[in-house]
């Protein structure tokens, strides 16, 4: 099968669906190429006309998927800056630097949780259905290859509405900064614990030191394309995988966890009673799990392993985005090896009794900070990839047709700074208004995934099949086809639950937590460190 796209005028449209989507030839959004993607690729029709805001040099009617890519190729041919450079191999660097990432050390107290067996059950089942929105995702992307972000699939699935654009615009911005803002708390604690016991003289260290990770971050984010920051990003994952595997190390060397006691049972120096002895770990949860930690617990396995928010940005950068798929492939599986073998072993080790979040709390001293600090180049580049892509959002809509774009000019340089610093500062608020890091994380899931992570791609599948010119469990009546569109209506019924009671559970999770005091007030001046 060759590249190729559905033709626009009504009578070869019809030609060409006889003729593909009929016998063998109709089976090819299920072929190896539709899973692995490669030359083969089949490109279906779009499910709509250009968006008018896409301010593209083709007529805003044109139905030829090819020749789009092929314009915006030729666009940037001669230009001092290009968007489409990417290969596969440098897309899937960006992959492990967004997936390989600090969330990993989150794994072990979900673990604690939701017990080891059902813990790495749900870990598998979510990296399967990642896997194949990515991959509806992916097959959107090649029918619409003008799309920039995830906002212009948005109003594309909405049937064109402004609101759209618009209500998916806000959720994306929000995602990225409230990600941006992870990092700066998480840079919080990294620089407390390293300094915690030393005699330097800082009146209110948290605020001081989110103030340092925000600068830094923003300066290391000002790379304008993704090809630069593929680099960055293949350190980035190496560090990170270095950091966890250390933490599994350390766990099994270690005498006993942090905060170990050896009493079965103690009182606390606030009062309370605690349990100690040899940490306990169990296949199953304990009885006593709440509804709200258990979902908490889930959506933070979820949060880790969701990410499709950033991939359309990604597929629009590839030189070949028929090639995507081969990075997916390569992520997803070294992700499932990576989170079970990291979450068991350091759960394993540390037990539900001493166990933090992150992970590297549950550490003893010299081992947490060694462990921990090899996650520095993730603190730093994984919120930067989200200040990119933020960024690119914005500059592109500003600088779309000028010279701005894609030269290196005072203007577009001073507005791309600008814009960086603008969300580093917001980052920045909400690191220290929201100072705790799994019901953050579980906030994050309910509010952005729903949509971007389940919803939109479901919605999405519906939207090609019928642009197909029939609906798989309609007109096909064959199993995978019933069984593809019931995965579909499952997705978006996901969604809808983490939408709901997912929020009500994230929510909750964090008023439980200020009223156990275990997390500090707004701007606070205690310490944030591990």
């Amino acid at each position: 099968m060759v590249l190729q796209d559905s033709p626009s005028s009504g009578e070869e449209k019809r030609a060409v669906e006889s003729d593909v989507y009929d016998g063998a030839v109709a089976d090819a959004p299920s072929s190896f190429s539709s899973w692995f993607g490669g030359k083969s690729v089949f490109v279906g029709p779009r499910i709509a006309p250009v968006l008018e805001n896409i301010a593209l040099d083709i007529p805003s009617d044109t139905e030829n998927s090819l020749a789009i890519l092929n314009k915006q190729l030729a666009v940037e041919d001669g230009h001092a800056i290009k968007y489409r450079t990417c290969s596969w191999q440098k897309t899937a660097a960006l992959l492990f630097s967004e997936y390989i990432c600090l969330a990993i050390m989150s794994f072990p107290w979900s673990y604690s949780v939701l017990g080891l067996v059902p813990g790495l059950i749900l870990t598998v089942v979510v990296a399967a259905i990642v896997l194949y929105t990515s991959l509806v995702l992916w097959e959107f992307c090649l029918r619409h290859p003008e799309v920039r972000d995830v906002c212009d699939i948005g109003q594309m699935l909405f049937w064109g509405k402004t609101w759209a654009w618009y209500a998916t615009a806000i959720m994306f911005l929000l995602n990225n900064t409230f990600i941006q803002g992870l990092h700066v708390l998480v840079g919080v604690k990294y620089l407390q614990t390293m300094t915690a016991g030393t005699v330097v003289d800082i009146s209110c260290r948290p605020v001081v030191y989110g103030i340092i990770t925000m600068l830094i971050c923003w300066i290391c984010s000002l790379p304008r394309t993704f090809n630069m920051l593929s680099k960055l990003g293949t350190a980035s994952a190496f560090f990170t995988f270095i950091s966890v595997l250390l933490a599994a190390v350390f766990a099994g060397v270690q005498s006993a966890p942090a905060g170990y006691d050896p009493r079965d049972s103690y009182t606390t120096a606030s009062g309370q009673t605690a349990v100690g002895g040899k940490p306990i770990v169990t296949a199953f949860p304990l009885a006593a799990t709440t509804f709200v930690a258990g979902l908490n617990a889930f959506m933070n396995i979820s949060y880790t392993f969701i990410g499709q928010i950033t991939l359309p940005s990604f597929i629009a950068e590839m030189k070949d985005p028929r090639d995507f798929p081969k990075a997916l492939w390569a992520c997803t599986i070294a992700e499932i090896i990576v989170f079970s073998i990291v979450g068991a072993v350091v759960y394993a080790y540390t037990g539900n009794q001493y166990m933090t979040a992150p992970a590297f709390g549950s550490l003893q001293t010299l081992y947490k900070k060694v462990a921990f600090s090899f996650m520095i180049p993730t603190l730093i580049f994984l919120g930067v990839l989200y200040a990119s892509v933020s960024a690119r959002f914005i500059f592109f809509r500003i600088f779309q047709g000028s010279r701005h774009k894609n030269e290196h000019t005072v203007v577009g340089w001073a507005t791309w700074t600008g814009i960086l610093l603008a969300t580093w500062v917001l980052a920045f608020i909400i690191a220290e208004v929201i100072p705790f890091f799994s019901s953050l994380l579980s906030l994050m899931t309910s509010l952005f995934d729903s949509f971007f992570g389940f919803i939109f791609w479901g919605v999405a599948y519906f939207r090609m099949r019928k642009a197909d010119g029939r609906i798989a469990v309609v007109k096909q009546h064959t199993i995978s086809g019933y069984l593809l569109g019931a995965l579909n209506i499952f997705l978006i019924i996901t969604g809808i639950f983490f939408l709901t009671v997912g929020t009500y559970a994230s929510v909750m999770g964090i008023v439980d937590e200020f009223n156990a005091g275990s997390v500090g007030s707004v701007f606070a001046c205690t310490s944030k460190g591990l």
